[in-house]
């Protein structure tokens, strides 16, 4: 089975092999992969980090080897801590990388960067300030990114920051950690979970102090978190009904 590293900033990852299809995800500057299907022109592939498979360009990608890959998985977590910095290799050309981007594969990828970085696994306290760095970004399907970022992908680049783990999709982590009975047995730092009509989970945001949670909704923003839900203080009116709240850490 081929292998493959995001040798660029923000790569589509699509549902189907096609430029025109949807987007399920992005993959980030220095995430590594296994190819489950190669074509021409696409591949299909799964994240080493949480297993999410999609298709990308076969132009938008390196292919390694598997000794590469097992060395690469090997390798302590180190991701950047800037909005948005850069990388530079070898012909001085430079690479503009997001926050959140995995910078384990520097010496590898023969890049160099001299930005911030954030480092293996931080308090649960340092959650919310790392949400923050996401606010009022954009609401984007398929995101992850503070110029693009939909509710699952935020809450798991938070938690990635903070070198913790969680699936790609809402209704995958929705089924991580421990299920809490009521919103005062909740933490700072907690996901809170979100059903429709018909009881299908389809939004998570991060609970905050006093009552409020931040989310990504139109764009990443603070609400009131009540028993029912999500009361937006903009339209004074509940968007989201609460279904389960959910201790990750």
């Amino acid at each position: 089975m081929p292998y493959g590293i995001a040798n660029l900033s923000i790569v589509p990852l699509r549902i189907e092999p096609s430029d025109t299809t949807e987007l399920l995800s992005q993959v980030l500057y220095g995430e590594i992969f296994k190819v489950v299907e190669r074509r021409k022109k696409w591949s299909k592939i799964r994240l080493t980090s949480d297993q999410f498979e999609g298709w990308i360009d076969n132009t938008q990608y390196l292919e390694i080897s598997e000794s590469d890959y097992e060395s690469l998985v090997d390798l302590p977590t180190r991701n950047s801590a800037d909005l948005l910095e850069f990388v530079q290799d070898t012909k001085n050309q430079l690479i503009t990388i997001p926050l959140g981007s995995s910078l384990a594969p520097l010496e590898f990828l023969n890049h160099s960067f001299d930005g911030h970085t954030i480092d293996g696994v931080q308090p649960k306290s340092n959650i919310i300030d790392t949400a923050f760095l996401y606010r009022n970004a954009p609401y984007l399907w398929g995101g992850k990114t503070p110029f693009g970022i939909d509710a699952s992908g935020f809450t798991q680049m938070v938690y990635k920051l903070n070198g913790y783990t969680l699936s790609r999709a809402v209704a995958q982590q929705a089924k991580q950690g421990e299920a809490l009975s009521f919103i005062e047995e909740s933490e700072v730092g907690d996901l809170a979970f979100f059903d429709d009509n018909e009881g299908q989970i389809i939004h998570v945001g991060i609970i905050m102090p006093d009552n409020y949670i931040i989310h990504a909704y139109g764009k990443v923003r603070i609400d009131r978190l009540d028993h029912s839900g999500i009361y937006n203080v903009d339209t004074n009116m509940h968007t989201h009904k609460l279904r389960v709240i959910k201790k990750i850490i």
